[in-house]
């Protein structure tokens, strides 16, 4: 099948473009190098897909882009394209997250209407669930994002709810957990932490630590796309865990035992916007289309801790 992935050059998407081309369809990737983070980080992350056979790369940003064109021949969509990031996502930055997360993604379902899909799997979050009521959290929980961010995600994925009940574009939400792994963005927290780690510099951790994240791999959360969409329900939206729920201090020690160095903390309060608890009941997908991670998370660190180390010097060059 020919495949589109937007954000190809983000930490997911460059993930799943590769898996896709590996299991013989050709993917064309669209990214606009959207600067909230270095450039040269995203083009590193595309520097396996590029010149591979079956790829091919559209810079651009999805409002300016002739999507009905793009769309041509193309079976399947996954939309990873977003602007990502809880604390960054008040003030006066609002309008950038409604822009990319909101207004691009109801351009791509509108263009979507009109053409034969096998499925559009919307790259959703679990900042959708804010403090959420109860642990494990299901889908049919309410949802009171307490970020801006949140709220255009959720906003997104009710727009991609009404284009299937509309139109019947077939969408499937997936509710992603904290992903980690190589290539994560350098703004999130295992990141930093493992990045101090290698460096001997500190970390800053808002909050006492003793907060919890429910931590997805990144091959887990690829493995979780390939297959919503080829048994996710059309109009469900699904929540995609690493079935390992850790307080972030732990997660930390963690780190130190794999690196063998210890951690500077700096503590500070809690920021705005930042959900105490998260954990993913994943039993809706698991039933609909057998997903189960299989990551656990030492494993996932490790993996982290080794390819930051090996690419180090990109994120100490670009001081970050």
């Amino acid at each position: 099948m020919r495949i589109m992935v937007t954000g190809v050059s983000g930490f997911i998407g460059s993930h799943l473009a590769e898996r896709l081309l590996s299991g013989g369809h050709s993917v064309l990737g669209v990214d606009s190098f959207l600067d909230f983070y270095p450039r040269e980080i995203k083009e590193n992350n595309l520097k396996s897909l590029l010149g591979k056979p079956g790829f091919e790369f559209v810079e651009g940003d999805i409002i300016d882009l002739d999507l009905n064109e793009l769309l041509s021949g193309v079976e399947g969509v996954y939309h990873q394209a977003a602007i990502a990031g809880v604390r960054t996502s008040w003030g006066g930055r609002f309008s950038e997250y409604v822009k990319n997360n909101i207004s691009c993604t109801q351009l791509l379902l509108e263009a979507a209407k009109d053409k034969n899909l096998k499925k559009f799997v919307y790259a959703s979050s679990s900042s959708v669930y804010g403090d959420a009521e109860a642990f494990p959290t299901r889908e049919d929980v309410q949802l009171r994002p307490v970020s801006p961010y949140g709220v255009t995600k959720l906003a997104g994925e009710n727009l991609a709810t009404l284009y299937y009940k509309g139109y019947g574009v077939p969408v499937v939400s997936l509710r992603y957990f904290t992903v980690y792994g190589p290539r994560q963005r350098p703004d999130m927290a295992f990141h930093r932490f493992i990045r101090a780690a290698i460096t001997g510099g500190s970390i800053t951790v808002f909050g006492t630590g003793e907060q919890t994240r429910d931590f997805t791999f990144v091959t887990d959360a690829v493995e979780a796309n390939l297959r919503a969409f080829s048994d996710g329900v059309n109009g469900e939206s699904y929540n995609i865990g690493g079935g390992t729920r850790i307080k972030l201090i732990d997660a930390i020690r963690l780190i130190e035992e794999i690196s063998g160095a210890k951690i500077k903390i700096d503590y500070k309060d809690s920021e705005r916007g930042d959900a105490r608890h998260t954990s993913a009941d994943v039993s809706k997908a698991e039933r609909d289309f057998n997903y189960s991670p299989v990551f656990g998370i030492k494993e996932g660190l490790t993996e982290h801790y080794n390819w930051l180390r090996e690419n180090i010097d990109l994120y100490l060059k670009l001081n970050l």
